[in-house]
């Protein structure tokens, strides 16, 4: 039996979890708060409860051990997710959290989409309906239609 720790679907679900968490958490913290220093707040607590996991773990790994491709895009990423942050507080900061969080899960289309253009992989129709009922649900929920 493969070990559950392996699973990416267990991880990809408690991922599901913690987002759902976070946005209420979010934005029950925000509301006497700038939304950019309450993001500031939380990626310094990110910060914060890595470096405890990576030490604990003894998962460091020297900067010159990354290729410069991984580093490159691994920047790319974090300042992608910095501007993520900072929208997501702004729109929790002035918006429903119930409103919010499924138009910010509509990267799912979207990365299923970039998924193709840029990386190359292949979506079934199945695939193709399911993506397009995501997209549908959080507008619908969004807009409250």
């Amino acid at each position: 039996m493969k070990n559950i720790l392996s699973s990416w679907q267990l991880w990809a679900a408690l991922s599901a979890v913690f987002a759902a968490i976070t946005a209420i958490f979010a934005k029950i913290g925000i509301e006497k708060l700038n939304s950019d220093f309450a993001t500031f707040i939380r990626t310094i607590v990110i910060l914060f409860v890595l470096g405890i996991i990576l030490f604990i773990t003894n998962q460091f790994q020297p900067i010159n051990t990354i290729s410069q491709k991984s580093l490159v895009f691994l920047v790319l990423s974090g300042i992608a997710t910095g501007a993520s942050w900072i929208c997501y507080f702004r729109a929790l900061k002035i918006g429903n959290a119930s409103q919010v969080a499924p138009i910010d899960k509509l990267s799912v289309v979207l990365v299923a989409v970039f998924g193709v253009v840029f990386l190359g992989e292949k979506l079934s129709g199945a695939d193709w309906i399911g993506i397009i009922m995501i997209g549908s649900g959080a507008v619908i929920i969004a807009l409250k239609l």
